[in-house]
C-alpha cells in the first residue's frame, strides 16, 4: 500500500494495513501456500516495509493470526451478548452464528485450526492456545450462567462441539453442521435454570426461594 507523496508516514496505520490486506491471502492460500514475494506483490508493500514492521514473514502471520482471533472472539462474544440474558438463547445464537459462517463461499475453516496444523512453530501454536482459551471462556460463562454444576467441565464440553463442527464443515460438508451441534450443546446445559436466589443460597428449600424472571 504505497504512501502518497508528500504524505506523513504513521506507522501504527501502516502496520494496521499491512494485517488487514495479508489476513484474506493468508486464509485463503494458506499460511505457507504463499511466498513473501507474491504476498508483497499482492498487498502492494515492499519486502524491505513487511520485515521492517514485523521481522520476518513468521512475525506477520502471528501478528495476522492474533488480529483475526481478537476480531473472532468479538464477533462471537456479540453474537450471544445480541440474544438476551437466556444463556440458553446465548449459546443457540454462538451457533448459528458459526452455521453462517460455514455456509459463506469464502469459508476456508478456523485460521487457527489451520495454522496450528499448517504452521507448526511455537508462536502460532501459542496464539491458537490463546484463542482457543477466549473461546472457553466466553462457553464457560454461558455454563455459569445456565447454572451448570460444574461450569469448567461444561464450558470444555462446549468448545468441542464448537471446534468439532468448525473442523466438520471446512473437511467433510457444512450443510447443518452448526445445527447438530447447537442440538447436542444445548442438551448439554441443565434443563431449568435455577433462580438468582436459589443461586445464591444452594441450601435454601423450594418453598424459601423467591421466584425470580432472570
Amino acid at each position: 500500500m504505497p504512501v502518497p507523496k508528500g504524505s506523513t508516514i504513521d506507522p501504527e496505520r501502516t502496520r494496521a494495513g499491512i494485517i488487514e490486506a495479508a489476513a484474506p491471502l493468508l486464509y485463503e492460500r494458506g499460511l505457507d501456500g504463499i511466498g513473501v514475494a507474491e504476498l508483497c506483490a499482492r498487498i502492494g508493500v515492499s519486502k524491505e516495509t513487511v520485515y521492517r514492521y514485523f521481522g520476518t514473514k513468521d512475525g506477520l502471520i502471528q501478528a495476522v493470526l492474533e488480529a483475526r482471533s481478537e476480531r473472532v472472539t468479538a464477533w462471537i462474544a456479540g453474537a450471544a451478548a445480541a440474544a438476551g440474558d437466556d444463556p440458553r438463547e446465548q449459546l443457540a445464537a454462538v451457533f448459528d452464528e458459526l452455521q453462517r459462517w460455514y455456509e459463506e463461499p469464502t469459508f476456508r475453516g478456523c485460521a487457527m485450526q489451520n495454522a496450528a496444523a499448517q504452521h507448526q512453530v511455537e508462536a502460532v501454536r501459542t496464539v491458537t492456545a490463546r484463542h482457543l482459551d477466549r473461546r472457553l471462556g466466553l462457553l464457560t460463562a454461558i455454563a455459569e450462567r445456565a447454572g451448570a454444576v460444574d461450569p469448567d467441565a461444561l464450558g470444555r464440553q462446549l468448545l468441542l462441539l464448537v471446534e468439532g463442527a468448525t473442523l466438520i464443515a471446512a473437511h467433510h460438508d457444512p450443510t447443518g453442521a452448526g445445527h447438530h451441534a447447537k442440538q447436542a450443546a444445548l442438551a448439554l446445559l441443565p434443563a431449568n435454570r435455577p433462580s438468582r436466589a436459589a443461586r445464591a443460597t444452594p441450601d435454601a428449600k423450594p418453598n424459601d426461594v423467591e421466584v425470580s424472571a432472570d
